[in-house]
């Protein structure tokens, strides 16, 4: 039984009798372990524990050293990286969760070490491996065969089957090619050639993926782990609280500000949702929104925590990569977008919460916000600083490690989140192990996009999609959007970009979208995928901290998602939402229009303005909503003009519901 005791609001905040209710003991691990794969770690002697924590210090050392001093050559700098997660993954992970408890053994020492020395073969051979490309020896494909093995058995155990299953039919495909039918037949190619591709090229394990983790993602990972370390998760729960707690449904909104603001440096729904919903989702509960609804609050503001700039998902570093545009600028396009979606929740939780007649917490019980700002300002720092690192330029590989440095430095600034040289190893060792199921994803994708690079499946499946729509524009959408849901039940969000990226985002292309819309949409259906039923992850995560029915919480976070399913449709056909193209004056005008729209978006939702709304409100509501948020003069005048209309008869209808 594991209790999150940075979650606990301090003593005063609440009555005992609300305290208490509100910070209820719940069993975080055994929730982490169902619905959070890499959280699904063994238990390990002392012994053991100290070797794996020296190993994850390493890890982060290295990282930071070819941060300060250079990155190595791509085929050693990324051998390194992967051994290192190979062994950590096969001491730490076991190959069925029910071994958990019952300690390391001997196979998995074995496969760990069998992971360094794949790693460290590519490093003492590299080159010679250069000299002889083309012409591999024995040595290269016996060792390129156990690369591959030990990535795909790594990759189920830490992210899961349907990756791996993925991985082993792309594989398949790539021997079998003459056998496939139709368009998807290929002469195929031996055994030797898709060994060496995968393990001895950059097109494969080596690959981009996991060139972007074995890099900026890990010091990115790394700064997440610092900053938490400082207790700036805290501090973004004490300021939710202070800000919004007193106010109609505040506890809800406490849920919404909290978990979009830790979504900025944790690059798990799942992980979000239990950081955060541990006091957030009892404390909703203590004031009496049913626990399906609690739940849901707390899975979708976590989950919009990655469409966030100014840190996203790792998913948002391979972007950059993948399509050539500049971290900083992805960033930029995605803040309008991220801000309509957390507006349209903000909006329903506080409908639902007028509705229901909930009121805030009492003030006078709250943290005070110049109290809280007084005490934490100082560790919001290193998120400005990164920022204005990036706009002047700075690549996400120094920036990030910059601001390594400037979080220790600016913690020392107060007593309450000094680190001491303890807190600094558990950090090094807490950004290792975050980074694992990452890294292993990147690896197990980079044999996916070794398969695409290899037989040019990708653009074969691009063609098949948008025939399969009959050339349709809008159908291409909904077969990429559903593709992505589906892959997004099984896939980590790094992983399903990388796969999405190669095969789907082609298709959208072909119609004239520019390239980072393209990639965005792909990228926003990845990480809403996580409160689609029937697997919903991170709702279901919130269901089991709420004691709620996981099917009901599914549907309650899908409907509080609602705009993060039309907005891509949205950037799609207008991209001017993503600031692309656009000048200053149609930015301030998309703006307003846009956020009146995500407002119209969150009353279709909620059901709820002045009084419940019927149906054929609703729908008008939604109606405006599109108008409104696709920008346009006409769109713009037509949209407005209806919710002037819609005001006016809501006004009029509760006016006349009034005694006389």
């Amino acid at each position: 039984m594991v209790e999150n005791n940075e979650s606990k609001p301090q003593d005063g905040i609440l009555d005992s009798a609300a305290a208490e209710k509100a910070t209820e003991t719940i069993d975080v691990e055994k929730i982490l372990e169902k619905y959070d794969r890499e959280s699904t770690t063994r238990t390990l002697n002392p012994s053991w524990k100290t070797i794996v924590k020296v190993i994850c210090i390493l890890f982060s050392l290295f990282q930071l050293y070819t941060a300060a001093f250079g990155v190595y050559e791509a085929q050693i700098q990324r051998s390194i990286h992967l051994g290192f997660v190979l062994v950590l993954v096969y001491l730490l992970y076991p190959a069925r969760i029910s071994q958990r408890k019952s300690g390391l053994k001997v196979t998995d020492v074995l496969f760990a070490l069998l992971g360094l020395a794949v790693g460290a073969y590519v490093v003492i051979e590299y080159t010679d491996l250069m000299m002889r490309a083309g012409l591999p020896t024995k040595g290269d494909i016996i060792f390129g065969a156990i690369c591959i093995l030990l990535v795909l058995e790594a990759s189920r155990r830490v992210v899961g089957i349907p990756i791996t299953i993925v991985a082993i039919v792309f594989l398949a495909y790539s021997y079998f090619g003459p056998y496939f039918p139709g368009m998807f037949a290929h002469r195929g190619f031996a055994y030797t050639r898709i060994i060496t591709h995968m393990y001895v090229t950059t097109e494969g394990i080596l690959g981009m993926p996991l060139g972007v983790a074995s890099t900026f993602v890990y010091l990115f990972i790394l700064f997440g782990a610092f900053l938490h370390k400082t207790g700036l998760g805290k501090f973004f729960i004490d300021l939710a609280l202070a800000a919004t707690g007193h106010k109609i449904g505040g506890p809800a909104k406490v849920a919404v500000m909290a978990s979009g603001l830790f979504g900025t440096i944790s690059g798990s729904s799942v992980a979000n949702v239990v950081t955060t919903g541990t006091f957030t989702i009892p404390l909703m509960k203590s004031i009496g929104y049913k626990p399906e609804f609690a739940a849901a609050v707390e899975a979708a503001a976590s989950t919009g925590g990655q469409l966030m700039p100014p840190i996203m998902g790792a998913a948002a570093f391979v972007m950059s990569q993948f399509i050539g545009i500049s971290y900083i600028e992805i960033a930029v396009a995605a803040a309008l977008p991220a801000i309509l979606y957390y507006l349209a929740v903000g909006v329903m939780v506080h409908m639902e919460a007028k509705r229901l007649g909930l009121q805030g917490l009492p003030k006078e019980r709250l943290p005070k916000v110049k109290k809280v700002l007084a005490e934490g300002w100082h560790l919001l720092l290193p998120l400005f600083v990164i920022v204005y690192l990036l706009l002047k330029g700075y690549t996400p590989l120094r920036a990030a490690l910059v601001c390594i440095i400037v979080t220790v430095v600016i913690a020392m600034m107060r007593k309450n989140t000094r680190l001491n040289i303890k807190d600094i190893f558990d950090a090094l060792e807490g950004g290792a192990r975050s980074a694992i199921g990452v890294s292993a994803a990147c690896a197990c994708a980079g044999i996916i996009i070794g398969v695409v690079t290899l037989t040019g499946v990708g653009l074969k499946i691009a063609n098949g999609i948008v025939v399969l729509s009959g050339g349709s524009f809008f159908f291409t959408l909904v077969l990429t959007m559903i593709a992505s849901i589906i892959l997004g039940m099984g896939l980590p969000t790094t992983a399903k970009y990388i796969v999405l990226a190669s095969m789907a985002a082609p298709a959208i292309m072909k119609f004239g979208v520019p390239v980072l819309a393209a990639h965005l949409f792909i990228f926003y259906f990845g990480i809403v995928a996580d409160l689609t039923p029937p697997v919903a992850l991170a709702a279901y995560a919130g269901a089991g901290i709420a004691g709620a029915d996981p099917v009901k919480t599914g549907f309650n976070a899908l409907k509080l998602a609602l705009a993060g399913f039309m907005i891509p449709y949205i950037f799609v056909y207008n991209p001017g939402i993503l600031l692309i193209d656009t000048t200053l004056p149609e930015i301030i005008l998309m703006v307003f229009t846009s956020l009146v729209g995500a407002f119209a978006l969150a009353l279709a939702g909620s059901g709820y303005w002045m009084r419940n709304l019927r149906f054929w409100e609703r729908v008008v509501f939604l109606g405006a909503a599109i108008t409104l948020i696709f920008p346009g003069i006409v769109t713009d005048t037509v949209g407005l003009s209806i919710m002037v209309c819609m005001w006016y008869l809501q006004k009029r209808s509760v006016k006349n519901l009034l005694p006389k």
